[in-house]
């Protein structure tokens, strides 16, 4: 399966080793991952900010330098980007030169973890004793309506436990910008997030959205917690990277 991947302009600077994670989990499961030169960022920043232009300008860029990739799928590890390019149909309806390019690129779009979901995973020879919980992504669960996906990657994990928190599908309060625009409500809403994490009694926090894990690490930090939180693909690569020091 020839794959291309949306690199962006977040991910690669905050994110890097999710990336080559990323191509790495792909790459065992099948995937033949090719990342376009030429693309750029999503515009989902640009839209939320109500700059649509902008928008339409980087999403007729993506869709071009895609959809000449001939690629089968293309795969985004960042839940928000990958919401925005699968709206690249509605943002460009009135255009006469993009309208059914646009629909054509939105068929290929998908998140990562629900590719290997469908694949399905590979299951790692080597266990991550360790317990986790997932925060939903609301780009994710709710944009996208994909839930079940990133925790049946993470079931294929062996020793992996997944406790799942109350109102994991509640926002933590990034959003996007809102964040930046509404710090103070952003704060409030990370906080309550932060005690339904904290109940679950977990060694660490995974999700799937470059945004969320910024503002997780962020409520972390707060309550003196120094672990990392974690990308869904980052712990399959881990479990993978493992498994040499089990077969020394």
């Amino acid at each position: 399966l020839r794959v291309g991947l949306l690199s962006g302009c977040v991910m690669p600077l905050m994110q890097g080793s999710t990336m080559s994670a990323t191509v790495r989990v792909l790459t065992r499961n099948g995937c033949d991952v090719v990342v376009p030169v030429g693309q750029g960022c999503c515009g989902a920043l640009n839209i939320h900010a109500g700059d649509l232009d902008a928008g339409r300008a980087m999403a007729r860029r993506n869709i071009d330098i895609f959809l000449n990739a001939n690629v089968s799928r293309i795969v985004v590890a960042s839940a928000g980007c990958s919401a925005a390019m699968r709206e690249y149909d509605e943002l460009l309806e009135n255009d006469p030169d993009y309208g059914e390019k646009a629909q054509r690129f939105k068929e290929l779009v998908v998140d990562v973890t629900a590719l290997l979901a469908s694949l399905p995973v590979d299951p790692p020879r080597a266990a991550l004793n360790r317990r986790v919980t997932y925060q939903d992504p609301c780009h994710l669960v709710h944009a996208q309506r994909i839930s079940s996906e990133p925790r049946a990657v993470l079931a294929a994990i062996p020793g992996l436990e997944l406790v799942e928190m109350e109102q994991s599908t509640m926002c933590c309060g990034g959003a996007g910008i809102y964040s930046l625009v509404q710090p103070e409500l952003a704060e409030k809403i990370l906080a309550r997030k932060m005690g339904y994490v904290a109940a679950t009694g977990a060694e660490q926090v995974v999700t799937a959205n470059p945004g969320c894990m910024v503002q997780l690490e962020q409520g972390l930090r707060a309550m003196g917690d120094q672990s990392k939180v974690a990308h869904v693909v980052d712990l399959l690569d881990e479990a993978y990277r493992a498994e040499a020091s089990t077969r020394s």
